[in-house]
């Protein structure tokens, strides 16, 4: 496999407060990793820089051998960067279809027919193809957790950056989006997925890292990196 995101020695600073610590790590073509911590370990701050919605203090970010580290991102999504946010935020007078075809044309630089067609694959892939012409405003938590999926899929993303995206639902609900992800990923998707409800983590992702205070705590097999003493340290708060 090879490399698809690399994150070198990344800093991350906001005035005073240091967010991010000399953080390292990568992704491979094709893997999905989920990403673990406490609040406030700066996992969300470090999918915002792999986004490009800042860049680092200091430090480098390489998508496909290409450093990205300075470009904004709209030039990352272009690239095939795509991602998800923690608070689904639709245009909501718009339909289902129209909020994806937004996705297809300006995220993905798609026109005329070929926008409609990567719209209606993008609305199959998530199970949202029967809500197409619904209004978003209308949609349950789930469906809007879909919505933003099929947005992310229309801009045609090599890499898939996920933010809690089972953040809310009901254990029924997360089993089904599970499933979705797992299609996304099997179609060839990278992803890196950062999420609280574990259990659907380790029916997804291939490799765990575990953060704390901005800091790689440890990474590995998924359930050796749950099972671990530090894991365990930073969630109880005891030495294990």
């Amino acid at each position: 496999m090879s490399t698809v995101i690399e994150v070198d020695g990344v800093t991350k600073r906001f005035g005073a407060l240091l967010v991010i610590d000399e953080l390292s790590f990568s992704l491979e073509r094709g893997e999905a990793l989920g990403v673990v911590g406490p609040n406030g370990a700066g996992k969300t701050t470090t999918l915002n820089m792999i986004a490009g919605d800042f860049s680092p203090t200091t430090g480098t970010i390489r998508f496909d051998g290409h450093d990205v580290t300075a470009l904004p991102a709209h030039r990352r999504c272009r690239m095939g960067i795509g991602r998800t946010s923690q608070v689904p935020r639709p245009f909501e007078g718009l339909t289902v279809f129209e909020n994806v075809l937004v996705g297809a044309s300006f995220g993905g630089a798609h026109r005329g027919h070929g926008a409609r067609d990567v719209a209606v694959d993008a609305l199959r892939r998530t199970g949202m193809l029967a809500r197409a012409n619904v209004r978003a405003g209308e949609l349950t938590l789930l469906e809007r957790k879909r919505l933003e999926l099929s947005r992310a899929l229309s801009t045609d993303p090599e890499v898939l950056l996920l933010d809690e995206i089972a953040g809310g639902l009901t254990d029924g609900e997360v089993m089904d989006l599970i499933e979705t992800i797992k299609g996304i990923h099997a179609a060839g998707v990278s992803i890196i997925w950062i999420e609280h409800i574990v259990h659907a983590l380790l029916k997804v992702v291939d490799r765990m890292l575990a953060m704390d205070y901005g800091r790689k705590l440890i990474e590995g097999d998924p359930h050796g990196v749950m099972a671990s003493d530090e894991v365990k340290n930073v969630y109880l708060g005891t030495e294990a």
